[in-house]
């Protein structure tokens, strides 16, 4: 392998690429497999953990994928998701225009890749709404949607004989003249070598798929592995857009989860506990009854996101845990073993309609709210089980959290930077918008990487 001399210190060893793909999650993964599917030799993929970062460690009681309707019962377009991508303020109208004319594309191919997809008898992926969205284009694996992503991707790029430099951090980005042309990165596994691990790579372009910025916030829900490298695009001088834009909501802390959905829909009890030990059901205190409460709470699972528009209604719920935890000092959990007083006092019936008919709907007007989440989504409960927490058992500790950066580096509709030769892709790329609709983050990360 050819060999670079540094200042007459030590030899660092050099690598060259066609292409030189920065990450593993399913943005970086899917940019690979598109790399090698259309003939650029020489592709290569530099990731710090194979089996780290967001994508394959994060997820939800229904993990979204936000895509073109496909079933017969919804009359979409590309125009019709284009005008609600666009319409989420932040995001650029060619860039809502690439996302959607691809997305039908972009979702076929991870279905063909064998990602589970769930379809009816007809063939027919037929979806559900998500939060800030009036359609019905939201479709879901399960809770683990983007993990399984992740594995048919990665399976694919190991099928295809891509290069990929595992336990290597990339550290700093090399330019010259506006163009990006390589990356110094320590091999983490080759620190006790003469280079100390020390690589450089040299490639045509490079594209960075490093995830969010999951560093910033002490209450995050981006899992502990994942830690972003959006300061080194920075660095290098690629200009952002909408930093300033994340997305909060409410998630577990032990383990780090977004309790969005149906954990929200079983009308679990929210309680509160002072640092002296005592324990009270908060919620009713911030609503005019404690029906109200109620019907918030369940509204919340499919408004999980924090948002203004909202601060009266479900978003009130967010403002309820963050006061009690950060202003009052209390730790707040949600309790699936025992049922909201109001619902021991006078059972379903004061419920508004929209929650009874939800539950009825779902088998799952009954029991405790344990019961519910069983007959209701059994693999969301199973979740936490794998992880040694049973929700009929514990409560569940909460806290609103960052969860999402909604902005990053400013991209083209190729999704090239300001700096030639350097394509951001996934969230690393600021282009998801302040209000975009559940899921369309996942589809933004295969239509960004596949541009």
């Amino acid at each position: 392998m050819p060999e670079a001399q540094t200042e007459n210190r030590f030899l660092i060893p050099q690598s060259r690429c066609g292409a030189l793909v920065v990450g593993s999650g399913c943005a970086g993964l899917n940019a690979a497999d598109w790399l090698a599917e259309l003939g650029v030799e020489n592709a290569a993929l530099l990731t710090e953990d194979m089996n780290s970062g967001t994508s394959r460690n994060a997820g939800s009681d229904k993990q979204t994928y936000y895509k073109l309707s496909l079933a017969s019962s919804q009359a979409d377009s590309v125009a019709e998701m284009a005008a609600t991508l666009a319409g989420g303020i932040g995001v650029n109208g060619d860039t809502a225009l690439v996302e959607a004319a691809c997305s039908a594309q972009c979702f076929i191919k991870l279905a063909n890749l064998g990602v589970p997809f769930p379809t009816n008898r007809y063939g027919e992926y037929v979806g559900y709404r998500t939060d800030h969205d009036h359609w019905r284009r939201a479709t879901s694996a399960g809770p683990l949607t983007s993990r399984y992503m992740t594995d048919r991707l990665e399976r694919a790029v190991r099928e295809k004989g891509v290069a990929i430099f595992d336990k290597t951090m990339a550290v700093r980005l090399l330019c010259e003249a506006g163009r990006a042309y390589g990356l110094l990165a320590l091999e983490l596994d080759r620190l006790d070598t003469p280079s100390l691990g020390f690589r450089i790579f040299l490639a045509d372009n490079i594209i960075a798929a490093v995830g969010g910025p999951a560093s910033v916030y002490a209450a995050s829900v981006y899992p502990e592995s994942q830690s972003g490298m959006t300061g080194m695009l920075l660095e290098a001088g690629a200009p952002a857009a909408n930093l300033q834009e994340w997305q909060y909501g409410l998630a577990s802390l032990r383990p780090r989860w977004n309790v969005s959905g149906s954990y929200q829909q079983v009308l679990p009890r929210y309680i509160a506990i002072s640092p002296d030990g005592n324990e009270r059901e908060f919620l009713p205190e911030y609503f005019q009854s404690p029906w109200e409460a109620l019907h918030m709470a369940f509204r919340k699972g499919y408004q999980w996101p924090f948002d203004m528009r909202e601060i009266a209604a479900s978003s009130m719920v967010d403002i309820a845990v963050h006061h009690e935890t950060q202003v009052m000092g209390n730790r707040v959990f949600m309790d699936f073993t025992r049922n909201p007083s109001c619902l021991d006092e006078s059972g379903f019936g004061p419920l508004p309609l929209e929650a009874v008919d939800y539950l009825e709907k779902s088998r799952a007007l009954f029991g405790r709210p344990i019961d519910r989440l069983m007959a209701m989504n059994e693999p969301a409960a199973e979740f936490y089980r794998s992880q040694g927490v049973e929700l009929g058992r514990e409560p569940l500790e909460v806290a609103v959290c960052a969860q999402h950066c909604n902005g990053g580096i400013a991209v083209d509709i190729d999704w090239q930077s300001a700096l030639k030769n350097l394509y951001v892709a996934g969230e690393a790329a600021g282009t998801f918008g302040v209000y975009r609709p559940g899921g369309s983050a996942l589809n933004a990360t295969q239509v960004g990487s596949m541009r």
